[in-house]
Parts: structure tokens; C-alpha cells; sequence
């Protein structure tokens, strides 16, 4: 088991944790401004907050990674994992950011579905690195991550259908560009969460 055979340099687990921290509040505030875009100033301040508290924890546990001679994880699973939790962040921030600039004051109901989605993708990957330390119940970190892939397939369907009727009923081109771009983005989020499940899954299977 990869915990009996772990150095003591625990340190990169406990920066993957406070990523992950980062990770859902950003994914909060991102639900919380599509729930209401009064609350865009706020929210997009706090997401813009914890992305950059994100960067910090990037840069420092890649800085660990060139520093330590034996890491308790491949160094390559321990640099994607911590890039593609970086990538979650980023287009938080992106979705957060294109909402004030395209001025968007109404969301429609896929919009906030897929903001939802993202949240409780966010929540489970915290989950999931916050379970990846020991691996003493892989099988509670397996079901984790496969809840991840299965709302990844949930936000493709909202975004299908979203995709359908805005093409459909809205007769707004701007509108239609602008929420296009919502849609998008935000399903990206859950590919970006799938590819960290997917990077967590493999830890699992290797060394347990």
C-alpha cells in the first residue's frame, strides 16, 4: 500500500487540500453570481481571491517538486494534478469574468443547472484529494471520482439541451453568442474536474 511505503514529506497533500478548499469556494461564488447577477461584484472579487491564493499553492508545491528527491506520488501525477486543479480555478475565474464583461443581467435555468453541476463537481474533487493522502478506502475514492464523471455527463446533457433551445428560441444574436460562451465555459468546468478524476483515479489503481 502506497501509505506504508510514503515518505514523511506529507506536504504536497496538504497543498492539494488547500487547492482543493479554493476550488469550491470559487465554485460557490461562481453558483451564487449565475443565481444572481446582483451579487456579481462580490462574488467575482472572492473568485478572483481564491484564484489567486490558488496560484500561490500551484507555484509552491511545483517549487516542493523540484526540491524533493523522493516524492510520495509519481512527479508527473503530482504535477498534472496539481495543474489540472489549477485549470478548474482558471475558468471559474474566466466564467466569473465573462459574465461582467458581456454584462449578462438575466441567466437562463441551463445556465444555473450547469453552475450547480460545476459546484458539486468541485465538491467531490476536494473529496477525492482529500481521501488520496492514506488510500486506505481506494474503493470511497473510486465512487468519488466516478461521481464526477457521471455529472460530467449530466452538464453534456444540460449543455445539449441548452444549446438546442437557445438556437431554437432566441432571437437576440448578441444574446445568443453571449450565452453560447456561458454555456460552454461552464461545461468545460466539469471536463477539467473529469481529467483531476481521471489523474486520482490512476494513483488509485497503481498503487493500491
Amino acid at each position: 500500500m502506497l501509505n506504508k511505503l510514503m515518505p514523511r514529506e506529507g506536504r504536497f497533500f496538504d497543498l492539494f487540500n488547500a487547492h482543493a478548499a479554493q476550488i469550491v469556494i470559487g465554485s460557490e461564488m461562481l453558483a451564487r453570481l449565475i443565481a444572481d447577477t446582483s451579487t456579481c461584484e462580490d462574488c467575482a472579487r472572492r473568485i478572483d481571491e481564491a484564484e489567486r491564493l490558488a496560484d500561490k499553492i500551484t507555484h509552491e508545491a511545483i517549487t516542493l517538486l523540484h526540491k524533493t528527491f523522493i516524492t510520495p506520488i509519481d512527479r508527473d501525477q503530482i504535477h498534472q494534478l496539481i495543474t489540472r486543479m489549477d485549470d478548474i480555478l482558471d475558468l471559474i475565474q474566466d466564467v466569473a469574468e465573462t459574465l461582467v464583461l458581456y454584462d449578462i443581467q438575466q441567466v437562463t435555468k441551463e445556465a444555473k443547472q450547469l453552475a450547480q453541476i460545476c459546484q458539486m463537481c468541485c465538491e467531490r474533487v476536494r473529496t477525492a484529494v482529500e481521501l488520496l493522502s492514506n488510500l486506505r478506502a481506494p474503493e470511497a475514492i473510486l465512487k468519488t471520482c466516478q461521481e464526477i464523471d457521471r455529472l460530467e455527463s449530466d452538464a453534456d446533457r444540460v449543455m445539449r439541451s441548452a444549446m438546442s433551445r437557445l438556437f431554437r428560441d432566441e432571437a437576440d444574436v448578441k444574446q445568443l453568442i453571449k450565452l453560447r460562451s456561458i454555456y460552454e465555459q461552464l461545461e468545460l468546468i466539469t471536463d477539467r474536474c473529469e481529467d483531476v478524476a481521471n489523474i486520482v483515479e490512476g494513483i488509485v489503481l497503481e498503487h493500491s
